[in-house]
């Protein structure tokens, strides 16, 4: 049987809101800077929220200080997921909308070592301590916000000068891991999650004299153009499903 004009119309009409519902109004490319050490987990969150919302990511991923840099140049962006210290900067923290940041996760220090290799013993300060000293090279990002509290960790140890002379710089976090599976490096000494990777084993957290966690929270972009797709952004980094990956990465949510 036909249906009546009246019901086809309506009929009509409620599918296409149906899919204007399902679809964003105008999908955005958002640009985000985040910090390297979320390089793995945002790359395996990104393609969920793109699929979910039309949305594209384009992700910076940078060091503390070079994100700082970046964001006083005038560089665009539009949402950022990094480390608190960022904020620390009078005038970055001025590039974003007023208000409250959001935090994202959190993550303690550690050492790795060459997956098979012996653990040492880093329970105490004073382990930690021999352990250093008695490897022969550590791999670290110094110039970074996770890299420069590592430097004062070692300075509370008193082997600062020492250490110094160890350590093969890594060009960011990601590069951590493989150097230490590969040989290049005896240790991985950065934040843990950063040291859970194909090739390595986690050694231990550093002892609880000396651990901190680095809080890597979310802002929007005082002029960005794409505040809601931003918003939705940092709101689906909040969803159960996002947390739920995070804390499989090795971080704590919020």
């Amino acid at each position: 049987m036909t249906k009546p004009p009246l019901k086809r119309l309506t009929a009509a009409l409620s599918g296409i809101l149906a899919m204007a519902l399902a679809t964003p109004l105008q999908a955005a490319e958002l640009k985000v800077i985040a910090g390297g050490s979320m390089t793995a987990l945002l790359n395996e969150l990104a393609p969920p929220f793109e699929k979910a919302t039309g949305h594209k990511l384009s992700i910076h991923f940078d060091s503390t200080p070079n994100i700082i840099t970046r964001v006083n140049s005038g560089t665009p962006f539009d949402v950022v997921v990094v480390p608190v210290d960022v904020f620390k900067d009078a005038n970055a923290k001025a590039r974003f909308a007023p208000g409250p940041t959001i935090d994202i996760a959190r993550v303690g220090y550690g050492v790795a070592i060459r997956a098979g290799a012996p653990k040492p013993d880093i329970s105490t300060p004073d382990a930690l301590k021999k352990t250093l000293l008695a490897a022969q090279s550590i791999a670290s990002v110094p110039a970074s916000a996770a890299g420069a509290y590592v430097t004062k960790v070692f300075e509370r140890l008193g082997i600062a000068d020492e250490m110094k002379a160890k350590t093969k710089v890594q060009a960011g976090p990601p590069q951590i891991a493989p150097a230490v599976a590969k040989g290049e490096a005896e240790l991985g000494v950065f934040l843990t999650n950063v040291l859970i990777a194909p090739g390595v084993e986690l050694a231990g957290s550093f002892p609880a004299d000396l651990q901190q966690e680095l809080v890597f929270t979310s802002a929007v972009a005082a002029d960005t153009r794409e505040g809601d797709a931003a918003k939705a952004f940092i709101d689906y980094l909040k969803s159960p499903a996002a947390t739920a990956t995070i804390k499989a990465g090795g971080m704590t949510p919020g």
